[in-house]
């Protein structure tokens, strides 16, 4: 996720137990764009032990080409196209999930990138556009490319992050993409997980704001397929992650000013605060400086109970996970 799963996110998350790979920020292309320093950081940097897909988005195919011939003599794991960000700015330059609205060029761009790229070369979507109707289209252009996987998020650019995930739609691209396909969205924990696996036959799950929000929830789906207990995290185990991000991330800061890095570690918070004890979640928006910071994470934190396994039911940043759980 943009601006969030960062070289010390990779790091801090590793230590709970990795994904079998990662995927970079994307790499913002136009004419103009030289690779991100910091976001090459996580390729050039990661000491995960897990291999790492390069991701770029944009519009322009012969930026795109350069930009991918550069991260393919890198360290990747493969280069992967970003047709899903729903970001409005995004969307307006007609990149990430707006470019969903001219398959024309989403066919063009496919064809270029196919044939300049000679490792693996994947691609993230939306369903489309605005409906999931367009799906079937979009389908067969991905299918004609001769692409190495396909990740799917399975809401319409529209829906953003709002509504279930149309399950249907990624079992569509299954039995229609010779590749792997990968299921994206609404995978809060475990049971979410193994439901979205089921539903839609998937050769593989991506997860990313659960993640934020559960950084064990890898080890967790591991330990569930392996049939082993999955660890159990309490709140206590949650503070120790919330300082480890914070000194992470403030360690990798160019020019560091504790009440700008307390703002910064509040878009992550969001995502950890969601659903816990109320009063954290009220008390972390208003936090300016690191001593607010701190002891109201220590309030709330430091106890030994364990940590909800889903969001609730109803949540404004994690929508619709309840139809995995009772899809009737």
């Amino acid at each position: 996720m943009q601006d969030v799963t960062d070289l010390p996110f990779l790091r801090v998350l590793t230590r709970r137990g990795a994904p079998d790979w990662f995927v970079t920020e994307y790499f913002r292309v136009h004419r103009d764009s030289c690779l991100n320093r910091y976001v090459l950081r996580s390729i050039v940097e990661n000491e995960t032990g897990r291999p790492i897909f390069a991701q770029m988005i944009g519009g322009d195919l012969p930026s795109l080409i350069r930009t991918a011939r550069q991260l393919a003599e890198l360290p990747v794991a493969g280069i992967d196209l970003n047709l899903g960000c729903p970001a409005p700015i995004v969307c307006r330059k007609n990149a990430g999930g707006g470019l969903l609205r001219k398959p024309d060029a989403v066919n063009r761009l496919l064809e270029g990138l196919r044939e300049a790229i000679p490792g693996r070369f994947t691609v993230k979507t939306r369903i489309g556009f605005e409906d999931a109707g367009e799906f079937a289209g979009l389908l067969g252009i991905f299918r004609n490319h001769g692409i190495d996987g396909l990740t799917l998020h399975a809401r319409t650019v529209m829906e953003r992050y709002q509504s279930p995930v149309h399950a249907d739609c990624i079992q569509m691209a299954v039995d229609a993409m010779p590749c792997p396909v990968i299921a994206n969205g609404n995978v809060v924990d475990t049971s979410t997980g193994i439901a979205l696996l089921s539903q839609s036959r998937a050769a593989g799950l991506m997860i990313g704001r659960g993640a934020i929000r559960n950084p064990w929830i890898f080890s967790q789906l591991r330990a569930v397929f392996e049939q082993a207990p999955p660890p159990a995290p309490s709140h206590h185990d949650l503070l120790v992650y919330v300082l480890e991000l914070y000194e992470e991330i403030a360690r990798e800061s160019r020019r560091f000013h504790p009440n700008a890095h307390v703002q910064r570690m509040k878009k992550t918070l969001s995502y950890i605060s969601h659903g816990l004890d109320g009063p954290f979640e009220y008390q972390m928006r208003r936090a300016k400086t690191p001593e607010d910071f701190f002891r109201i994470c220590r309030d709330h934190l430091d106890h030994d109970a364990p940590l909800p396994a889903r969001p609730p039911v109803g949540s404004k940043l994690f929508c619709g996970f309840e139809a995995l759980c009772d899809p009737a």
